[in-house]
């Protein structure tokens, strides 16, 4: 199937065209429809799949009266978890739109809300902004009685970041009458419970098996002390020169530790997380993308929001504390049908954490070692030797205090038993 079977209008089509768009993929078949039906959605798909044109194309050619009319009030909401995925979706949408006359703002924190109002008062068509934000404009007398759609995109991450309490605060504000529609990587009781609050006879959409990650990434993990993960990570990106690589740390002190080391070992590299400022960590993302920066490393701040053509290689130093996280951050390789590989650095501990991993995507990750970076078979993990001590103290005492349980209830029991049998006989006689 074409675009132009789609149903979508010339400007649309030459934009797409341009960026290389040639067939839909299988969400975009099957939400573009939908969308233009005015049909709420709940729909799932793995990271990396084309959500935003899923969503962004069906609204712009929605907005095509607008466009007619020049009618600058706001239309469309869509609400993201993170400033740089609201960022990108601005990108994104600004591209599908080159060709219309349709106006879209970006509001996200760490930018002046000052500034942004003027820019609202100027008139827009589609807001792109995180809940907070979006609330605090709200708040702040935004008109929001002409929009006609809302979209969540990612909404499994921007309840795992706390949102729930804004999108409940926002949803009833907006018109009654409005089309929602709800993207989400993975699904879960709180995505489930979420969509029964927003949605109406909403159509379901699945594109691939629940939590799970793209098949044309590579999964492996390798076995490694943990004092030997920078080595083995500064080793396998010189020796096997890869180009490009995303790494993920699961804290911000690990991830300053790590961009020392790698600086040390003559690489050159970028950090993000929540501690750097917004303007810097934009400039790092677009020397990242320019090729100019070999390594990013980062949180899970990066791990929506990241749309990196062909980036072959995400590496997850540490894996995430959320086990749904790792689908996200795999997703950031193998986009729109390209091959990417995915590795991760385990240790003893986290080689028992990753098969929850492994329960969530429904499939086994291969774990192997690299030459000289085995690790040493004598190490044990420190808790469970203060775990097995702690149970060693205590299970002879339970066990004997159950025992002594058991003897003095049984004596309880038998004397009793013979009391009631003396009654009898003598009454009997």
């Amino acid at each position: 199937m074409s675009f132009e079977k789609l149903g979508l209008i010339k400007p649309l089509l030459s934009a797409i065209s341009d960026l290389g768009y040639e067939h839909p993929t299988l969400i975009q078949k099957r939400a573009i429809p939908l969308v233009m039906a005015k049909s709420d959605i709940f729909a799932t798909a793995q990271t990396g799949t084309g959500k935003t044109a899923a969503f962004g194309l069906p609204i712009l050619q929605r907005l095509r009266k607008t466009e007619a009319t020049q009618d600058r009030r706001v239309k469309a909401v869509i609400l993201s978890p993170t400033r740089e995925l609201s960022i990108q979706i601005f990108e994104d949408m600004q591209g599908y739109s080159k060709n219309m006359k349709v106006e879209c703002a970006v509001l996200v924190g760490g930018k002046d809300i000052e500034s942004q109002q003027k820019i609202l008062k100027q008139g827009v068509d589609i807001i792109i902004a995180t809940p907070g934000r979006f609330l605090e404009h709200v708040e702040r007398n935004l008109d929001i009685t002409s929009i006609e759609v809302l979209v969540l995109d990612e909404a499994d991450r921007m309840l795992d970041m706390g949102f729930t309490k804004d999108i409940r605060k926002i949803h009833p504000l907006l018109p009654k009458k409005h089309q929602t529609l709800l993207f989400s990587a993975t699904y879960s009781d709180k995505v489930r419970k979420l969509s029964k609050l927003v949605l109406r006879s909403p159509a379901f959409i699945e594109t691939s098996k629940k939590n799970s990650t793209v098949d044309t990434i590579n999964q492996v993990a390798y076995l490694v002390d943990t004092d030997r993960k920078a080595a083995l990570l500064a080793y396998l990106i010189g020796s096997r020169n890869y180009p490009q690589v995303l790494v993920f740390t699961r804290t911000k002190a690990s991830a300053n530790e790590l961009f020392a080391e790698l600086k040390k070992d003559g690489l050159k590299c970028g950090i993000i997380h929540g501690d750097i400022q917004q303007a810097k960590r934009l400039k790092t993302l677009a020397e990242f993308k320019a090729m100019k920066v070999k390594v990013l490393v980062a949180t899970d701040i990066a791990s929506r929001g990241l749309d990196i053509e062909e980036l072959p290689y995400v590496i997850n130093y540490e894996l995430p504390s959320v086990a749904e996280d790792y689908v996200h951050r795999v997703g950031r390789t193998g986009r729109a049908g390209r091959e990417g590989e995915a590795i991760s650095l385990i240790d003893i501990y986290e080689k028992f954490d990753i098969r929850e991993i492994e329960r969530v995507i429904g499939q086994k990750i291969p774990q192997d070692t690299v030459a000289g970076f085995e690790p040493d078979p004598t190490i044990r993990r420190k808790d469970v030797d203060e775990a097995k001590l702690k149970s060693e103290h205590k299970k002879p005492n339970q066990k004997k205090e159950r025992q002594y349980n058991k003897n003095t209830s049984g004596l309880a029991k038998a004397k009793t038993t013979t009391k009631k049998r003396r009654t009898t006989k003598r009454d009997a006689k």
